[in-house]
């Protein structure tokens, strides 16, 4: 009985967060396997307008072989909170704000220059001024979506950070392709990492996610509350469904190695048969890995440097399939 109660409140909060998303400006694509609502950068109407993540690729929903990917994971939505996002979407440290004084501004790639204010630490879930958001461009393709963000004179800092979000020709393929040039006088040093709100065929958080690592995991410290998830091998893996307000969390993830081919992790729905490899072309820097009883997160960090002047690029692919025994 309790299992049902849970069920339908999520189901009743996902319902309604899916009921306004088409008043949000937003881009259709399909290469004829996969079929992907994005939602676009826009400051007054749009699905996003929070100061943690980068506005640009937000995925709202994303179907394979009848298989959903994505979607919403909160029971309410509102365009200003830090995480009422969804999709693979990425963030970026922010830039200068430990130099900045109170009142002075600093960066966040894809978001714009913000205004500190008088915490001397940065936290994601504070609500930031944006004081230059930039200008974004964004131009459409049957297949993809290429957005474009241009700061200029932020602090010292200038970029023009462009993301494809592509489907692979007959393929069942997602690229996220980035590209940023440094166009300031002011070296660019951050880290961006990718969030990953999978919400896999709606499934709640439980023993039915699996994450696959290519190494052996270390997670020093568990994982949260006994008894929630633990780390098997090269895997974690759930002991039980989790409530609502339980979270599995390790802010420190270790057993990665110091080249690309680390970056290579799958999520699996076993019950519904769903399944998606995620890869990468940068070393690793950091995981971290949480989750809710609605969306499961690994959360892969990698380096971001790139001095006036210079361009530089990486790419995240996500390959979806279906386990051997799916019936569908």
């Amino acid at each position: 009985m309790r299992r049902v109660l849970i069920m339908s409140c999520l189901l009743i909060g996902l319902v309604s967060a899916i009921s306004i998303q088409a008043d949000f400006p937003q881009a259709h694509i399909t290469n004829g396997v996969i079929q992907a609502t994005l939602y676009l950068p826009d400051a007054k109407n749009g699905y996003y307008q929070g100061t943690r993540f980068d506005w640009s690729g937000v995925i709202g929903s994303l179907t394979y072989k009848e298989h959903n990917y994505f979607g919403p994971w909160f029971e309410k939505h509102d365009p200003k909170i830090h995480d009422a996002i969804t999709g693979p979407v990425e963030a970026f440290v922010p830039i200068g704000y430990e130099q900045a004084k109170p009142g002075d501004d600093f960066v966040i790639i894809g978001v714009g220059a913000l205004r500190k204010g008088d915490a001397p630490k940065y936290h994601f879930a504070n609500p930031y001024e944006i004081t230059n958001p930039g200008k974004w461009s964004v131009s459409k393709k049957k297949d993809q979506v290429q957005f474009v963000h241009e700061l200029k004179e932020a602090t010292g800092y200038s970029y023009r950070y462009q993301k494809n979000v592509r489907l692979v020709k007959g393929k069942p393929q997602l690229i996220l392709e980035h590209r940023l040039k440094n166009t300031g006088s002011r070296s660019i040093e951050t880290k961006t990492y990718n969030h990953n709100f999978f919400v896999i065929d709606k499934e709640p958080t439980g023993p039915g996610i699996l994450t696959t690592f290519p190494f052996e995991v270390e997670a020093k410290g568990g994982l949260g509350k006994e008894g929630l998830a633990e780390v098997q091998s090269k895997q974690i893996v759930y002991l039980r469904q989790l409530q609502k307000g339980e979270n599995a969390f390790n802010n420190n993830v270790q057993g990665f190695g110091t080249t690309a081919k680390d970056y290579d992790f799958r999520i699996e729905n076993q019950k519904s048969g769903a399944g998606v490899r995620i890869t990468g072309d940068q070393p690793l820097s950091k995981i971290v890995f949480w989750s809710c009883y609605t969306t499961s997160c690994p959360e892969p960090y990698i380096d971001i440097q790139a001095k006036p002047g210079e361009e530089i690029t990486w790419n995240i692919t996500y390959e979806f399939y279906t386990l051997p025994n799916s019936s569908k």
